[in-house]
């Protein structure tokens, strides 16, 4: 009996430890630090979104910014790092960069250092941080995430706003002012907004964590990318477009 308890309890201890590698610790309240470290100026940060996005790239510093905030084992900067940094195809890297863009049809958005745009969900929440994107969902929505120990910075976003969410699988979601962030899995090219306004519940993000302007697109089209991809043509000729997979009623994806 005492070897079985011990056994359970090693179990639980390790459990525990790779729970705190995946994503360290609760999110804290969002403050700044104090005194606040400087942030780097939005204006000159934002990049304007050509057409083509063949200007976008990582905004670079040349002087080292300073850690704003930290939580768990994540290092939030006020500004841009002094190195290029290269994302993680799986979309989750130790080390992150926020960039404020500037477009014409919807304002201006967060983008990540390479200049793929960001969204927020409608239906995750804010205060408490948390995502309603799981299975499907996050496959045509993938998750922003930052790896355990972590750095992320920030152009033209306030990172005392900045930090990360815990997914049910124990990986780390950044989020903006509580909300966390998504790719679209359509978006194939820097300055993409493809998703901008599918179910009218996906939006690119704004640095303040809030929505930018929708971009008119098919009802259909919207149905569809909002619940993960294609649906079934109904067998009747109806307008399903308010459905969800299946017959249980919306999924919101």
């Amino acid at each position: 009996m005492a070897l079985r308890s011990l056994a359970r309890q090693a179990v639980i201890v390790a459990a525990g430890l790779a729970a705190l590698a995946a994503c360290g610790t609760p999110a804290p309240p969002l403050q700044a630090a104090a005194p606040p470290a400087a942030v780097a100026p939005a204006p000159s940060a934002e990049q304007q979104a050509p057409a083509d996005g063949s200007q976008f790239g990582q905004v670079i510093a040349t002087e080292a910014p300073q850690v704003v905030r930290t939580q768990g084992k994540v290092d939030i900067y006020g500004g841009a790092s002094t190195t290029q940094i290269t994302l993680s195809p799986d979309h989750a890297s130790n080390k992150i960069q926020l960039q404020a863009v500037v477009n014409a049809q919807i304002g201006t958005y967060v983008s990540d250092n390479d200049g793929m745009t960001l969204y927020r969900f409608d239906k995750d929440t804010a205060k408490p941080s948390k995502s309603n994107c799981q299975g499907d969902c996050a496959v045509t929505w993938p998750p922003l995430l930052v790896k355990s120990p972590g750095q992320i910075y920030n152009v033209g976003v306030d990172a005392s706003t900045v930090g990360y969410v815990e997914r049910p699988d124990g990986t780390c979601q950044v989020t903006i002012a509580g909300w966390p962030v998504y790719y679209f899995s359509k978006d194939q090219q820097p300055g993409d907004i493809k998703g901008q306004g599918v179910g009218n519940t996906w939006f690119a993000i704004n640095p303040k964590g809030g929505k930018t302007g929708a971009v008119q697109q098919s009802s259909q089209q919207s149905s569809q990318e909002s619940n993960g991809g294609p649906q079934p043509a109904p067998a009747s000729g109806n307008d399903q477009s308010g459905n969800g997979q299946g017959s249980g009623g919306s999924s919101g994806y």
